[in-house]
């Protein structure tokens, strides 16, 4: 799938010497939902607005459906809506008005349809005549989607979308992504619920301290860094892991009560029918079991703090 965002080489130091980005290296893929991960100051709202053209960064290019972001702005900017983290909006105008302006400001001819459709599924279309100053924090945040939809972008940023917001308006925005995706549209979002980023993803970028620490397709990124364990509810307690097991990736959980045997999910052995051996050569019952897998939570908890094999595999 062709590229429609290319991030090349881009690095970003502010003057007070914080070196924010480095080395930054992106393809985003036309028609994706592309999930930027990772915790507050990792530089995730830094390179988004360098790619929207917000913030001039210091070093490298970045091209939007072939425009480059400096030497052809308007051409680049037009192609992006950008929903902000933080609620900035025409305090004093009303819904209509500052959605007609945005759609203005970037040369895009009325279509009083086109906004109306906008403002009903964001459920706005009764608030379309007050002032925002008088809305709600989460009908505020509902305009801010509006006004970066109001010129039909092909590209759309949430930089914290649902951050604070009530449950029906994330449903409402997840909707009305997965519409817009259908459509044609590339969404980049930047998330805390990693949550969302597993249910709605095409692709996972993950950002620490200033650099991309992995790029990978969901299910591949799952695939490679996931683990599997499986946990054996013990008939008597164990004090410690026998010391004939203790070469076997093994752990005592719940005061003793289980045993927890950690596998690679990639190989074709287990191993599982070995631990059974092994468990009833030393005598230990178990009296249930169960498996689980670890989730995007657990991936990017493993990545952020430098798990070293983690990022291997993941190369």
């Amino acid at each position: 799938m062709p590229s429609i965002i290319s991030v090349r080489n881009v690095g970003k130091v502010y003057s007070s010497g914080f070196n924010a980005l480095r080395n930054i290296d992106l393809e985003i893929r036309r028609g994706e939902i592309f999930a930027l991960l990772g915790p507050n100051g990792a530089g995730k709202t830094t390179l988004i607005s360098i790619i929207c053209g917000i913030v001039n960064a210091s070093s490298g290019s970045v091209t939007v459906d072939g425009h480059d972001i400096v030497r052809d702005f308007r051409a680049a900017r037009s192609k992006i809506g950008l929903v902000p983290q933080e609620l900035s909006t025409d305090a004093f105008e009303s819904v209509w008005a500052t959605m007609r302006f945005s759609r203005g400001l970037f040369g895009k001819a009325p279509d009083p349809q086109q906004l109306e459709k906008v403002l009903r599924e964001l459920s706005l279309w009764d608030k379309r005549d007050s002032r925002i100053m008088t809305l709600s924090g989460g009908m505020k945040r509902r305009v801010l989607i509006a006004k970066a939809l109001s010129h039909e972008p092909s590209i759309l940023f949430l930089d914290e979308p649902t951050a604070g917001v009530d449950v029906e308006l994330r449903h409402d925005m997840w909707r009305m992504v997965r519409r817009l995706r259908d459509e044609g549209a590339t969404i980049i979002l930047t998330t805390h619920y990693i949550e969302e980023a597993e249910e709605m993803a095409d692709r996972i970028g993950v950002i620490a301290r200033g650099g991309l620490v992995v790029v990978e397709d969901k299910a591949t990124l799952m695939r490679k860094l996931g683990r599997k364990q499986l946990t054996l509810t013990l008939r008597t307690p164990l004090q410690q892991v026998p010391a004939a097991l203790a070469g076997l990736p093994l752990e005592l959980a719940n005061d003793g009560h289980a045993l927890v045997y950690t596998f690679d999910t990639q190989t074709d052995e287990t191993g599982i029918a070995a631990l059974l051996r092994q468990l009833a050569e030393q005598g230990i019952d178990f009296k249930d079991l169960h498996s689980s897998e670890s989730s995007l939570e657990d991936i990017f908890v493993g990545l952020v703090h430098g798990n070293g094999k983690a990022q291997e595999a993941a190369a």
